[in-house]
């Protein structure tokens, strides 16, 4: 099937664009000798997570438990859900899921761990732990190294845990503008980072693992502080990371029909319900500053002097690929003018 013969909106991703994405962070992280544990949220489709597992990553990272039991059913084998599971339900299903692949969780609170080692004692199962640090998000994590180590201590003589080290996460810069900003930003939580990680090794504590690093941040990050990646934009980009300049590019698409028109504007068939704007509004590709007003079904772009026709095909770009993606339960796939295959978007709504 060719592009021009879909309906629309449809979700489209360039697979030559993603897979150039895919090696340009395989280059970067071998660079500064980092490994690749790309965030699931991104695209929540097992089959995408197998591609990145193929080009090179040590496992895949996911926020949700409902998203590490649709990976390890896939036969992903190296997991980490970067967040606290703390409903009883929920740990359930966790140390259950522990015996299918090798499984982390993140942590922050002495009785959630341990109810964890009660329940995986019952289950005779196991996972690892990285104890989340505070590092400016303002969101989960202890804020003091000593409160790391008391947690650490009680990881460490939890039969069923296994203690691994840390999670620090700066996504509340991901998206500064400034690059110098970001990079000064970046910088200072790196000596935070390091603070905790010499703190550690001097306690008889050391972390084998420091995991985090957004896409918006991966180009600051040297060797010595961080052992794990977990960008996860890269591989798609969108427009809000399309503002800070990065060495990727725009793969996800949104196709929508041009189905009415004005000398001065067009009107598409893709609005509010097609793509997410928490971020700010979607770009007309080759029109970035166009200005725009979206409904439930329809944008209006405006643009003067224009030349499309009712029917036309265009290509949206949203702001925020990883919201733009739980609106839709398949990405279809081309090269070229050619629609070659379609994924499942198996994860879509998965908040549990």
């Amino acid at each position: 099937m060719k592009i021009n013969q879909m309906e629309t909106p449809v979700l489209v991703l360039d697979l030559d664009k993603m897979e150039e994405n895919i090696r340009t962070m395989k280059k970067l992280t071998d660079a500064c000798g980092i490994a690749l544990r790309p965030h699931y949220k991104s695209h929540k489709s097992p089959q995408i997570a197998a591609w990145q597992m193929e080009a090179g990553a040590v496992g895949i990272t996911c926020s949700k438990l409902g998203e590490a039991e649709d990976l390890a059913e896939a036969g992903i084998k190296d997991i980490l859900i970067a967040n606290q599971v703390i409903d009883a339900g929920k740990i359930a299903r966790l140390v259950h899921l522990a015996k299918k692949c090798r499984l982390g969780v993140c942590v922050d609170d002495e009785e959630n761990i341990r109810n964890l080692e009660k329940a995986a004692a019952l289950a005779g199962s196991s996972f690892y732990c990285l104890i989340e640090y505070e590092v400016g998000m303002l969101r989960c994590g202890v804020e003091t190294k000593e409160e790391f180590l008391r947690l650490a201590k009680i990881i460490k003589a939890s039969p069923h845990l296994e203690y691994e080290g840390i999670q620090a996460y700066a996504g509340h810069m991901a998206h500064w503008e400034d690059g110098e900003v970001r990079k000064t930003g970046s910088q200072k939580v790196d000596e935070r980072v390091k603070e905790l990680i010499d703190y550690l090794a001097a306690n008889n504590m050391p972390a084998r693992t420091v995991s985090g690093i957004s896409t918006g941040t991966a180009n600051f990050k040297g060797k010595g502080i961080y052992t794990e990646m977990q960008a996860g934009s890269y591989l798609f980009m969108d427009g809000a990371y399309g503002a800070l300049k990065l060495n990727f590019i725009n793969a996800l698409f949104i196709l929508s029909d041009v189905m009415s028109l004005k000398k001065d504007r067009i009107i598409t068939d893709a609005g509010l319900k097609s793509m997410a704007t928490d971020q700010g509004p979607p770009q007309l590709k080759g029109h970035p500053g166009a200005e725009l007003n979206l409904s439930e079904e329809h944008t209006m772009f405006l643009l003067p002097d224009h030349d499309y026709k009712v029917g036309d095909k265009v290509f949206i770009i949203p702001s925020h690929g990883c919201t733009t993606v739980n609106l839709y339960d398949k990405i279809h796939l081309v090269r070229g003018d050619e629609v070659i295959g379609i994924v499942d978007v198996t994860s879509r709504g998965k908040s549990l």
